[in-house]
């Protein structure tokens, strides 16, 4: 049996901002138990609901030197879906309304203590992993602790890590002379082929440059990285790292988005039916957001972030000359107040086309996976995305910019050849992604038996965790050797 350790700073069920959660909830339940004890350790956050607490039980506590004095360490242990939980508590660092704040240095210092804490937790918890699997900057540095502090330590010992990187552009920056003082790290580790860029003390890259392992989140994303265009100043040790470093495509959780049972949506339906099914969904949709009733209309849908990051910026330039097709927008999500209020803008401007929900709820979300006739993601960088493989699997035709995941996962439509899943567009250019929607808007209207076909290899597509888990067993048994 070989021992494997997540550690991350979110993970649902328990706490959950973003992608980052789900992977570290799901993953470890599809890892093969027969020859893999997975478990996950996070931190214990007085934000997490009530319900969740209860799920808790004392393990241990102990003190640990940190940041020149003892700080109290609690460990706290749950169960769910056969994967045990570990839980870091310290309530001067894991307060507050929400997992993070704005507070750069104060974040820093708290994943530093976490980081510590964990390596601390284990010889006391009896838990000896063959490997620690590391997540995002918030657990950099974990791989650098284990070849400095915890290397005397015989426990510590010929344990592997693997550094995860979802999003390269969070990083966890800030003054040398600062890290230094609360990481406790000594003038070895700030030169700048281990934790120094560009005059700061640089979590994530410590995490990198020290970690057995690199991977990221799709094989499209681990090759955009090495470039100066995507690399966010890291490229040249991610191309220094480029044989350790792999891609593994994110999954989704097919028993929680699946047509056929999902709780949200009021007509439910699967492959062999969504011809007739699916529209009623699109039906209901409209007449809750007081849109056209007309089954005919390109329904598209978004469901996202409003960031620059998610090519808001295209839409906004070509929203009046979208809005003159025969299309309707349903859109969901919050961000930068320049895109809430455009969208706002188009709903009053376009009211029977154009709905706007500036918030977040997961029953709408699902609705408009369930009702929609296409999906819109023209991401500038999109490091997996699971938006795509949701859309995929509600029927949903994904039109995407090829970047990342978006380009690994979703394969263009030929017409020549009859393949694809989607519609892509190569260039971040507005005019190209309204080409290609109004492409997507021909193929639907003209050639409607086209359309259904690329609507059936979409839902035959398998992005299940179950692919992806057997990747990530194949990459820890190559590790661990």
């Amino acid at each position: 049996m070989k021992n494997i350790l997540f550690a991350a700073s979110e993970g649902v069920p328990f706490i959950k901002t973003g992608g980052l959660a789900d992977v570290v909830g799901s993953l470890p339940k599809n890892i093969d138990k027969r020859y893999f004890d997975v478990r996950v350790i996070l931190p214990k956050y007085t934000c997490m609901t009530q319900q969740m607490k209860d799920m808790l039980t004392y393990k241990t506590h102990f003190y640990m030197d940190f940041h020149w004095k003892e700080e109290y360490v609690g460990v706290l242990e749950a169960q769910v879906d056969g994967v045990t939980y570990y839980f870091i508590d310290n309530e001067s660092y894991f307060n507050g309304f929400k997992p993070y704040s704005d507070n750069v240095l104060f974040e820093i210092e708290k994943y530093a203590f976490f980081c510590k804490a964990v390596l601390s937790a284990l010889p006391q918890i009896g838990f000896k992993p063959d490997i620690i699997h590391c997540h995002d900057w918030q657990t950099g540095l974990i791989p650098v602790y284990v070849k400095e502090r915890f290397r005397g330590d015989e426990f510590f010992w010929n344990i592997k890590t693997i550094m995860t990187i979802h999003n390269l552009k969070f990083q966890g920056k800030w003054s040398i002379k600062e890290v230094k003082e609360i990481t406790g790290l000594a003038d070895y580790y700030f030169s700048s082929d281990k934790m120094e860029a560009y005059k700061d003390a640089n979590l994530l890259k410590g995490g990198i440059v020290f970690a057995d392992a690199v991977t990221t989140v799709s094989d499209t994303y681990a090759e955009e990285i090495k470039t100066n265009f995507y690399g966010e100043g890291l490229n040249g040790l991610l191309s220094a790292r480029k044989n350790d470093l792999r891609g593994i495509v994110n999954g989704i959780d097919y028993a929680e988005f699946d047509p056929k049972t999902d709780k949200y949506i009021e007509h439910p339906y699967d492959a062999i039916n969504f011809r007739k099914e699916k529209i009623k969904n699109k039906r209901a949709l409209q007449a809750e957001l007081s849109l056209a009733q007309d089954d005919r209309k390109f329904m598209i849908g978004i469901v996202s972030r409003l960031t620059d990051q998610k090519g808001f910026d295209l839409i906004a330039y070509v929203m009046d000359e979208l809005c003159q097709d025969n299309v309707q927008i349903v859109v969901l999500g919050t961000g930068a107040e320049q895109y809430e209020n455009m969208f706002r803008h188009f709903d009053w401007k376009y009211g029977d086309k154009v709905s706007a929900n500036i918030y977040y709820s997961e029953a709408l979300s699902h609705k408009i996976y369930a009702s929609c006739d296409a999906f819109l993601m023209p991401s500038l960088f999109e490091p997996c995305g699971l938006s795509q493989l949701m859309a995929l699997r509600y029927g949903t035709v994904p039109i995407v910019r090829e970047t990342g995941g978006l380009k690994d996962t979703v394969e263009s439509y030929n017409e020549y050849e009859n393949t694809g899943t989607g519609f892509s567009f190569t260039n971040y250019n507005a005019h190209e992604m309204l080409g290609t929607i109004r492409y997507a808007e021909h193929i639907y209207y003209d050639k409607r038996r086209e359309w259904n076909k690329i609507v059936d290899r979409g839902m035959a597509a398998d992005f299940s965790w179950k692919v992806s888990a057997n990747k990530y067993q194949e990459m820890y048994d190559w590790l661990i050797g």
